[in-house]
């Protein structure tokens, strides 16, 4: 039996923001990572930009799976600034910029997604707009 979701349209409110959990920079990954998708990038300039995107996926998906989120209808705005080097550990978040209701039964939000490193600097920043149902 599946569980319930949990957040729908409401339960976000704008200015919120919604940690996405952290994850290293996983050596071996990186070094499977470049070999199959970035043939050709030195694994000494840490992860590349597709891998970087790929943790910040997988970070986001992790935490809206208990949504009840229909599909994410755009990411936008993608900035890379820098290449976290392999055992970086690297934590997301996620601020809600916007909500916008579209009829009764489920609404748009617009969030800014920043990947940090351990440092606190911004490794990786985007915009979504996901479709949420509405309670």
């Amino acid at each position: 039996m599946s569980e319930p979701l949990h957040v729908h349209f409401e339960d976000l409110a704008v200015g919120e923001v919604i940690p996405l959990g952290a994850c290293m920079v996983d050596a071996a990954a990186l070094e499977v990572f470049v070999e199959r998708f970035s043939p050709g990038w030195d694994g000494a300039y840490g992860a590349p930009d597709a891998m970087v995107y790929a943790l910040w996926s997988r970070l986001f998906a992790d935490k809206a799976s208990g949504w009840a989120q229909s599909k994410v209808l755009a990411v936008d705005g993608l900035r890379y600034l820098r290449n976290p080097p392999p055992g970086e550990l690297i934590r997301g978040r996620m601020t809600v910029m916007g909500k916008d209701p579209v009829g009764d039964e489920k609404g748009i939000v617009i969030a800014q997604h920043d990947l940090l490193d351990e440092a606190g600097r911004l490794v990786f920043s985007c915009l979504t707009r996901a479709l949420l149902a509405r309670r």
